[in-house]
């Protein structure tokens, strides 16, 4: 018999988990280190749990209350092959369990399960649609062949600029002094660098980017501008393949917006709910209906 709810929001940073009673009240939560299947299924399932019992503990639940909850996980990498059979092969000892990708509840906590896309804009870039009720996505391929419009996107640009303006091919800006300052003005140390930065050490670049094109550094602008230049599509896309709104989310979001034509920010909805509600609807919490006065 199913008593609760555990909504788990699995990604490539962190792990969050949100437990609830069958009212949606919230009586428990859990937080813990990356959870996307690229660190291993043995990983996975220790983040897992981790954030279970963490959620079980603050509730005031013994253990075998495992039982009595029905789960909701997204996960990223849920897609590389063979992912999805290792999950459904996983006992973590919940009266049931459905797995989605991250985007996938990230999109249905956005729209409160109806149809909609949310573009999802941090380390990386993902649009997640849902039209009649089929879900699918566009891009997300992975850095640095897709993720257009992303922090790791920005960041690269901004390596590859400060590398040229280092051998003079093209003027050092504020931008790229600012870029070149944190390898010593060294091109050795930059490339010793790349050799092991991962879309995250990328991304942390992006906030740089931003500031010097709020600056009205000429070669910063231009990046963000490309990447605006992306997202408008992405956003031209979710449109085209019949997606009635669009919610724009992740941390690099607020920072893109104000770069987008008008017309396009128009066509924008906010979300109604977060990941965490989108993992509980998958988990079969339904929450109440919206409706208007």
């Amino acid at each position: 018999m199913v008593t609760w709810y555990l909504g788990v929001d699995a990604g490539g940073s962190h792990c969050r988990a949100r437990l609830t009673d069958a009212t949606g009240l919230v009586i428990g939560t859990g937080h813990a280190g990356p959870a996307n299947m690229r660190i291993g299924v043995s990983a996975v399932r220790a983040v897992l749990d981790d954030v279970i019992e963490q959620s079980l503990e603050s509730a005031g639940l013994e253990r075998n209350a495992r039982g009595e909850i029905a789960g909701g996980i997204g996960i990223a990498g849920l897609s590389r092959p063979g992912s999805a059979e290792a999950l459904r092969a996983m006992d973590l000892g919940l009266a049931r369990v459905s797995f989605a990708t991250d985007a996938a509840i990230a999109n249905l906590g956005a729209h409160r399960g109806g149809d909609g896309a949310t573009l999802i804009l941090g380390t990386g870039s993902i649009a997640q649609l849902r039209v009649n009720g089929t879900d699918f996505a566009i891009g997300g391929y992975g850095f640095p062949i897709s993720d257009e419009g992303s922090g790791a996107a920005l960041g690269l640009s901004a390596m590859r600029h400060a590398l040229r303006a280092l051998d003079g091919r093209t003027t050092r800006t504020p931008l790229a002094l600012a870029i070149a300052a944190r390898f010593g003005h060294a091109i050795p140390q930059a490339i010793a660098w790349m050799d092991r930065a991962t879309p995250a050490d990328y991304a942390a670049l992006a906030p740089i980017v931003i500031q010097y094109a709020q600056a009205d550094d000429p070669i910063a602008r231009s990046i963000v501008e490309d990447a605006a230049g992306h997202v408008e599509r992405f956003i031209e896309t979710i449109f085209e393949r019949g997606a009635p709104a669009c919610a724009i989310l992740g941390g690099l979001a607020p920072h893109l917006r104000p770069w987008l034509r008008a017309r396009t920010v128009a066509k924008l909805s906010e979300p109604l709910g977060d990941a965490l509600d989108g993992a509980l609807l998958l988990a079969g919490f339904a929450f109440p209906e919206v409706t208007s006065e």
